[in-house]
């Protein structure tokens, strides 16, 4: 069971973003994550700065804190340039990234670059290419493709990552492709629970929704005769019918996450408190949260 967190990218570095950090790593967390969009719903007229450049100055203050992405997807990325971002990534941390994944969705980042939003279908398809894409070029030393939607010519990859063969992957995914990918190039999944049962669902459909995708998660692997149990499943809370209930108190977060170990997730990220938002929270709690609920969850 492990405890993570995830740090919006809210605060000037100087200015408290720095300090975020430092903290995770000083409560223990066993990552901190931060969301790799350009805006972001109801943050999108405030703050917001780069994923990248956040994690390598995280890298650069911390230690022992894992750093990563929740999630970065195709929408405004292309897999050789961030190929090349995340080696240089894995090298300032001494290779303690982890990079969150997913296909992407409707919002800001879908439009910003001009384009059109994507349809599901084709989010879908552009995900099947850039995930394995991504794979070869943080793996081998010189990688040539010419595919559908992302091309690279002798693109390089040299040193390589710390972490071998390459940093890990968090696929988030509860599609049948997204869960083959997952099954197939990640070292871990990510999901938020059904986002259908967000506005009006309970928490026991929601439970049963997230042990349904486990199960297919599990089917998935094993058509690659994989076990399930290589892969790690991680949760990232805030968007399943609880919303912010479980950081409410330390009694509350250790019943939801009890709940949710025992459906067979074994990371869950839980956000760091921000004011006058959706995840605004009492920062006691969340001290509270991180330094004891694990203890009161084992045996």
């Amino acid at each position: 069971m492990r405890l993570s967190t995830v740090i919006l990218p809210v605060r000037r570095w100087n200015e408290g973003g720095r300090d975020e950090w430092l903290r995770a790593e000083r409560l223990g967390f066993h990552t901190a994550y931060t969301y790799d969009h350009l805006s972001w719903r109801t943050f999108r007229d405030g703050p917001w700065f780069g994923a990248v450049p956040t994690l390598t100055a995280a890298a650069a203050v911390t230690d022992r804190l894992r750093l990563g992405t929740l999630v970065t997807s195709p929408n405004f990325r292309h897999p050789v340039t961030l190929a090349k971002d995340l080696l240089s990534l894995d090298d300032v941390s001494n290779g303690r990234i982890t990079l969150g994944i997913g296909a992407g969705g409707t919002g800001f980042d879908a439009t910003v670059l001009g384009q059109e939003a994507w349809t599901p279908g084709e989010r879908a398809d552009r995900f099947a290419e850039f995930v394995p894409l991504l794979d070869r070029l943080l793996t081998e030393d010189s990688v040539s493709y010419d595919g559908k939607f992302y091309s690279a010519s002798e693109a390089r990859g040299i040193p390589g990552c710390v972490q071998r063969p390459r940093l890990p992957f968090a696929v988030a995914a509860t599609g049948p492709r997204g869960l083959k990918l997952a099954a197939a190039h990640g070292q871990a999944w990510v999901t938020t629970g059904d986002p259908k049962l967000f506005e009006s669902g309970t928490p026991e459909e929601s439970a049963a929704a997230i042990r349904g995708q486990i199960d297919r998660l599990g089917k998935a692997c094993a058509e690659i005769g994989r076990e399930v149990s290589e892969v790690d499943r991680i949760l990232l809370t805030g968007f399943t019918p609880e919303r912010g209930g479980p950081m409410e108190s330390l009694d509350a977060f250790v019943d939801f996450a009890g709940r949710h170990f025992a459906l067979g997730i074994t990371e869950i990220a839980v956000h760091a408190p921000i004011a006058d938002s959706d995840f605004a929270a009492d920062e006691r709690v969340f001290e509270r949260i991180a330094t004891e609920a694990l203890g009161q969850l084992r045996p």
